[in-house]
């Protein structure tokens, strides 16, 4: 049945074509068209999706604080003269994007990004009796779908974290318990920004918009807000384990002339997640994972003398670097060597190890230097 149709199709294509258009000019027109009009409906269910998402959230809140849902509306008609001001005088984000950060060697060119200070800043802000009045701003940065599938959650976010803030202060009655009855809108919200920031970080761009830097920040802080990363680890690890591993893949596979400055602002953002108890084990475990196969492939690689990825073996140091910092980190805090991060990627990264740096120490001897810090880490939780 399957071939009487094709053949049909076949038929019915030729025979109704218009003169001066071979068969094939005109089944690749046709085949344009129809194309055309799935992509027609299918960014108008996009547009009609993102609008039930946004009714949603706006219930959510409403829910778990009717009265800073009030507040805000009353204040929606002064929304356009407060993102005016805001262009006049733009805010500090704005002002540290100035730097392109390219001094990559210093730890503080993320700060610059606006990223590190931010976040910051936003944990020590005690100043909530008045931020709480002063409406957050519709994010209208956007100008393309992309940049709205992140601005969107982020606005929606902020407000969650806006209205958290004022519990805790005793400024505003809340009921987070709604957080457990809509874990559809929560879920949503945040898989929207990690798709959102991992778009971003395929495609960076400089200096980096201000919807990137405050994305990450708004990740940031509800990955380490005690009351709301119970529900948001809850409910979103496994995206959140897929957002990181898309980060490693995007280290090691970038192989743009210009792309150290991109996979620092990367590599910064994996070693502020890794700051969370929970995310850290298993982000030091997709790290080792990554170093241990790179290893094998390069000395596979360099045993039959074949060529490997240059690229690829720069960028691994990047990762080399995030791995020792977690892994001081884990040590420091811990406090004694026994910890069992990293678990069975522990076991395969050092199982053969010792063999491995003495086949690469000569062709690579950073690169096992690298390997063999890690090695101590692991096995002693000091460094020696």
């Amino acid at each position: 049945y399957l071939k009487i149709s094709k053949l049909a199709l076949a038929f019915a294509i030729i025979h109704s074509k218009p003169p001066g258009k071979s068969s094939k000019e005109y089944t690749e027109y046709l085949a344009r068209t129809v194309s055309e009009q799935d992509f027609g409906w299918k960014w108008k269910v996009e547009v009609l999706e993102a609008e039930v998402l946004r009714l949603r959230q706006e219930l959510l809140l409403n829910r778990i604080s009717p009265r800073f849902c009030s507040e805000n509306r009353k204040q929606d008609t002064s929304a356009e003269t407060l993102l005016g001001q805001e262009s006049i005088n733009p805010t500090s984000y704005s002002s540290q994007l100035e730097d392109s950060g390219c001094d990559v060697c210093n730890d503080s060119a993320f700060d610059s990004l606006g990223i590190a200070s931010d976040f910051h800043q936003s944990e020590h802000n005690v100043n909530t009796s008045k931020h709480w009045l002063e409406r957050v701003p519709p994010l209208n940065l956007c100008h393309t779908s992309k940049e709205q599938s992140l601005t969107a959650p982020v606005h929606f976010l902020q407000r969650l974290l806006e209205i958290r803030k004022l519990s805790e202060g005793g400024i505003l009655q809340a009921d987070f318990s709604e957080l457990e009855n809509d874990s559809f809108t929560i879920c949503n919200s945040v898989s929207q920004l990690l798709d959102g920031l991992t778009f971003f970080y395929n495609s960076p761009k400089f200096p980096a918009p201000t919807f990137l830097t405050e994305g990450v920040c708004v990740l940031l802080s509800l990955i380490t807000d005690t009351k709301l990363s119970n529900h948001v680890l809850k409910k979103c690890f496994r995206k959140i384990e897929e957002f990181k591993k898309n980060l490693i893949q995007i280290i090691l596979r970038n192989r743009s002339v210009n792309r150290f400055q991109a996979l620092h602002s990367v590599s910064q953002t994996l070693g502020l997640l890794g700051r969370n108890n929970i995310l850290r084990n298993s982000l030091i475990s997709l790290l080792l994972s990554g170093v241990r196969q790179f290893a094998e492939q390069l000395l596979q690689a360099h045993q039959v003398q074949s060529v490997y990825d240059i690229a690829q073996y720069e960028n691994i140091f990047l990762l080399c670097m995030i791995l020792e910092q977690l892994l001081q980190n884990e040590t420091e805090e811990s406090n004694f060597s026994s910890s069992d991060y990293g678990g069975e990627e522990k076991i395969k990264f050092l199982k053969n190890l010792d063999q491995v740096i003495l086949h690469l120490s000569d062709e690579f001897p950073l690169f096992s230097l690298c390997l063999w810090r890690v090695s101590v880490l692991l096995n002693s939780g000091q460094m020696q």
